[in-house]
């Protein structure tokens, strides 16, 4: 993961001290790259052994080794195309300003989501998928409608699918598994109380829990198994879940796609559903 995306995450369920230096590394990372633990305490405020603690809180051994965590962020971080925009929409931007951030934030989000989730993990949740007797789904508004969008894709692929709008459906289903079958849970804040309490069950049942969330410490990710990560610009104000959406969807997808890869007779049946569809389209 990448620790800039990790720092901006945790920086609400900071302390003072540890919130400044965080800031200002997610401000001005390539500046940081440039300043001592001695300068960056300085440019700060806080004390050197301040800028040494909160290294070690992020996982390092010391300054160096988070600022070489940095340097390898900064490097891997996708750069805006010329001619968009980042930044918050405003009721006061053009149409074309306001398509112009909207379609970087869009894209920002999604190849961010796909950079923070390691290779490795993503090979667990496949293997998971790919080996389940059943996969239960759940999520509660935008993130219900990427979960159907996810088992649509699934049952082309001849999987058994547990997924219902109807949170009571939702849990009835969710106390039926087993050790043999997984549940995907989706909430961004990882605390929607439906969504939790199916969690809960599956845990009680020894299923193997995915959840997809944001970065941020939450309940949702100390249930699952598996955590994987999304990364969205809707901390702020939002009038609706946008970007959340997008980069589960991207998520979502990504997940299918090495699901078909390791499933041998996936385009088989793949074939088979769009013949099927083919008949109605002619």
């Amino acid at each position: 993961m990448s620790v800039l995306n990790i720092i901006r995450a945790k920086l609400d369920d900071m302390t003072d001290a540890d919130r400044q230096i965080g800031q200002f590394i997610v401000d001005n990372p390539e500046r940081m790259l440039s300043l001592s633990s001695a300068e960056l305490a300085a440019a700060t405020g806080r004390s050197q052994s301040s800028v040494v603690k909160f290294s070690q809180k992020m996982g390092y051994g010391g300054y160096q080794q988070l600022k070489l965590a940095v340097t390898k962020a900064n490097a891997q971080g996708w750069q805006v195309p010329a001619g968009m925009i980042h930044g918050t929409i405003d009721v006061g931007d053009s149409y074309m300003t306001i398509l112009h951030k909207l379609a970087a934030s869009k894209i920002a989000s999604m190849q961010q989501t796909l950079q923070v989730n390691s290779e490795e993990t993503i090979g667990r949740a496949v293997q998971a998928l790919t080996s389940a007797r059943r996969i239960h789904l759940a999520g509660v508004g935008a993130s219900s409608l990427v979960a159907r969008d996810f088992s649509y894709k699934l049952q082309k692929l001849a999987r058994m699918v547990l997924l219902d709008s109807d949170t009571h459906v939702q849990l009835a289903n969710a106390a039926t598994l087993t050790p043999d079958d997984v549940l995907v849970a989706l909430s961004y804040s990882g605390a929607s109380l439906e969504t939790l309490r199916v969690a809960e069950l599956a845990r009680e049942r020894g299923a193997t829990i995915i959840a997809m969330t944001g970065l941020q410490s939450n309940r949702l990710a100390e249930l699952a198994d598996i955590q994987l990560y999304t990364i969205a610009d809707e901390e702020r104000v939002r009038s609706s879940a946008i970007t959340s959406r997008d980069a589960q969807l991207a998520l979502t997808d990504l997940l299918f796609i090495l699901v078909v890869r390791n499933q041998a007779d996936a385009h088989d049946y793949i074939h088979n559903s769009e013949a099927a569809v083919a008949v109605l389209k002619s």
